[in-house]
């Protein structure tokens, strides 16, 4: 039997072993490192470049294929709020509810106007021989009008203080709806300013507006500063961006429209409190984005998404050319109402134009029916110009 220093001197025998033996590192497999960089560039350069081809609508989105997305399980629609509930429904039935004949259609014809109106003259010669198949409005944000023409007078509506560019506009509008709409035989609601002239006889503009079954409001996406840039998240969740939407305010409107424009309380208060000059230091403009963003949250395809009153926005000024004596002359008047399509620049910097033809009843015609800014001293030579210019 071993003793204890036996086992020591044994022990002491024995050779130890190194460390474990250091082996060289695996050769990485490059190929693979090489195939996933040429895979993640040809993935960057497709996205930024997408094929025109039919063949790659397989592999990536284009503008003439399916988007990957479409691939993908729809996204969960989220959950509606109490009002927007209640608004929903009460414009679904209003829409669906089929619209009440008139023995008398009638227009009416709505002046938005700081005060008197410098085209009366020009509207009285308009309306004359037509009596029974129109309704006039006005408007007066400053001072009471004092009216020249017959068709004028006692039409004053109770106005209030309007501000450009404050939600005081929309209530304008809104007020001459109200009044308007008191009469049933109103199935045409023209907005118009106090610088507007029609530009076509009564008649022609009286089928246009009645035989369509849209309404002309204005409406685009414009992702500049001058468009998207003004929503405010604080609309949420009842207003999205990707409903949000600009145009110019002067529309002619169907009779179902203006009932729901009046009974929304919902879209409109969401505009009077995150929709105004300076807040969050934006400048939204009411009056350009509410009626454009709430119809295309409730009924897009009712619109025709283009006015019928056209206005010059080609000095990029923060406001329209205003057309002087020198101006108005037989040929701009006629190239005005040769205009068949509607255009549409964004205000970013890349200046994206949208177009797209003025379509009556599927049919393309000229897209405007009245105009404006005219300056009140282009009065004689309108009144002079307009048995010739407005003839269809």
């Amino acid at each position: 039997m071993k003793t204890a220093k036996d086992l020591r001197l044994g022990m002491g025998d024995v050779q130890i072993l190194p460390g474990s033996r250091h082996r060289p590192p695996m050769k990485k497999p490059m190929w693979i490192i090489v195939l996933v960089l040429f895979v993640c560039v040809f993935l960057i350069c497709a996205y930024i470049y997408p094929p025109k081809s039919s063949s790659a609508c397989y592999i990536f989105s284009s503008g003439s294929c399916q988007s990957i997305s479409d691939w993908l399980p729809p996204a969960p629609a989220r959950q509606y709020t109490d009002e927007e509930i209640a608004s929903r429904a009460v414009v679904r039935d209003i829409l669906k509810t089929p619209a009440v004949l008139s023995k008398n259609p009638k227009i009416a014809f709505m002046f938005l106007s700081p005060g008197s109106l410098p085209f009366e003259r020009l509207w009285d010669k308009f309306f004359q021989g037509h009596e029974g198949k129109f309704s006039v409005y006005v408007h007066a944000s400053k001072t009471k009008p004092i009216h020249v023409s017959r068709y004028f007078v006692n039409r004053d509506v109770r106005s209030d203080q309007v501000v450009w560019g404050k939600i005081s506009m929309v209530n304008a509008e809104r007020r001459l709806l109200a009044n308007a709409l008191q009469d049933p035989d109103n199935q045409q609601f023209v907005l118009l300013s106090d610088s507007c002239v029609p530009l076509y006889t009564f008649d022609y503009i009286f089928d246009y507006l009645m035989y369509t079954n849209v309404s002309f409001v204005d409406c685009f996406k414009d992702p500049g500063p001058h468009g998207n840039g003004r929503y405010s998240q604080r609309m949420l969740p009842e207003v999205e961006i990707k409903n949000f939407r600009k145009g110019a305010q002067w529309f002619s409107m169907k009779r179902q429209h203006a009932v729901i424009v009046m009974a929304d309380n919902l879209y409109y208060s969401k505009f009077k409190a995150y929709c105004q000059p300076g807040f969050e230091g934006k400048n939204c403009i009411a009056d350009e984005h509410y009626l454009p963003t709430f119809f295309q949250i409730v009924d897009p395809g009712g619109i025709a998404n283009w006015s019928t009153t056209h206005v010059d926005w080609s000095e990029r000024k923060w406001h329209p050319k205003s057309y002087r004596v020198r101006d108005v002359t037989y040929e701009l008047l006629k190239n005005i109402t040769s205009i068949d399509v509607s255009v549409h620049v964004s205000s970013d910097e890349k200046r994206k134009v949208q177009s797209w033809p003025c379509l009556w009843n599927g049919i393309q015609k000229p897209c405007y029916l009245f105009a404006r800014k005219f300056n009140p001293g282009t009065l004689d030579t309108l009144l002079q110009l307009f048995s010739n210019y407005s003839a269809p």
